[in-house]
């Protein structure tokens, strides 16, 4: 079976579009556009039937919110999806960008709308960790799967898991916190490496909800590998998840600044190191701040450093330098050769 996650120090980015293009077509479809070339792997939404998932009483509820779309519940949700008939139009969007497709079934007629399209991989939402009935089905479909563990303890994760381990589906297990936003403060990344180990078999990442992009850098060094990003094409749109989500721009950065964590902590090799174009230009070679006499012990008193046009000995080296026996006389403000001195454990 061909892996869909990274491996080692591999990433996966998930733009997570939810319902942000506000039930409209041609919004979803320059969601995908736009963050793919921002350097997605997947584009995410999300699938409702909404008249199976909610009750009577809850889908007729009145909805007063400043962000509501309808007046009652059911009809605001209904205005935010995605008519069943423009998934295909989607999905091939996103290979045509080079993106995998996913959603996250909120419903098991959603979950066969999904199954039926052949989607990519699968979602299994906070909302339903420990649903194990729901996650059941969804593992039956074979298909990958990312799960968030926003709300649950550990014996709901551990047991939604394993339940998708035991159906042989590659799984991403996401850290999460369920707070829309999430203050910087609340992100709780140790978690993260908390995963790692109690999952090996699986891939760990993160789903935050964090304004800002430097959650991926630090879950990347706790060892996140999969990130999942609440995106938008205009913070200030009417809803309740544009504000913390990120725009392009900011997406943009989210991956370039993960992906240059990998890079930050192999050392220069000691073969590079002093030669670097700054020492060529600026380097300080050794003077004689007195004169010097032949046969005199070098002291720290004898010497300062100045910036030639061609090098001599390095200021870094006067360790070389102390210590040693002046082979010359050596006048003040001259710079120090190397044949002008002889250090007592040279044999040469």
């Amino acid at each position: 079976m061909n892996s869909l996650f990274p491996s080692g120090n591999n990433t996966f980015y998930i733009a997570e579009v939810g319902q942000n293009h506000q039930g409209d077509l041609d919004t979803a479809r320059e969601f995908i556009r736009v963050f793919a070339y921002e350097g997605a792997d997947a584009i995410k939404f999300q699938t409702r039937d909404n008249k199976y998932l909610f009750s009577k009483e809850a889908y007729e509820s009145p909805y007063t919110s400043e962000n509501a779309f309808a007046d009652t519940y059911g009809a605001h949700r209904e205005k935010l999806e995605l008519k069943s008939e423009w998934l295909k139009i989607l999905k091939e969007d996103c290979h045509k960008n080079g993106v995998k497709f996913m959603s996250t079934p909120f419903d098991e007629p959603s979950l066969k709308v999904l199954d039926d399209l052949d989607i990519d991989l699968l979602k299994v939402a906070s909302f339903d960790l420990g649903n194990l009935p729901f996650i059941d089905r969804i593992a039956k479909t074979g298909k990958p799967v990312v799960i968030s563990t926003g709300g649950g303890d550990r014996d709901q994760i551990r047991s939604s898991v394993e339940l998708l381990l035991d159906n042989n589906v590659e799984v991403a297990v996401l850290h999460c916190v369920s707070e829309y936003p999430c203050e910087f403060n609340r992100l709780g990344l140790d978690n993260i490496s908390l995963l790692a180990r109690e999952f090996p078999q699986c891939i760990i990442g993160s789903s935050d909800h964090f304004n800002g992009i430097l959650s991926g850098p630090m879950a990347y060094v706790k060892g996140a590998r999969v990130f999942e990003k609440h995106v938008t094409l205009n913070r200030a749109s009417k809803g309740t998840d544009h504000s913390f989500a990120l725009e392009p721009e900011g997406f943009r950065k989210f991956v370039r600044d993960t992906e240059r964590v990998r890079h930050m902590f192999k050392p220069k090799p000691d073969s590079e190191i002093g030669k670097e174009e700054v020492f060529k230009k600026l380097c300080k070679s050794l003077v004689a701040r007195v004169d010097i006499k032949l046969g005199e012990q070098i002291t720290v008193d004898h010497l300062t450093g100045r910036i030639f046009s061609k090098h001599y000995v390095p200021v870094r080296e006067s360790n070389k330098v102390i210590g040693s026996v002046a082979q010359n006389n050596i006048s003040m403000g001259e710079p120090i050769k190397y044949s002008d001195f002889h250090a007592p454990h040279d044999k040469s």
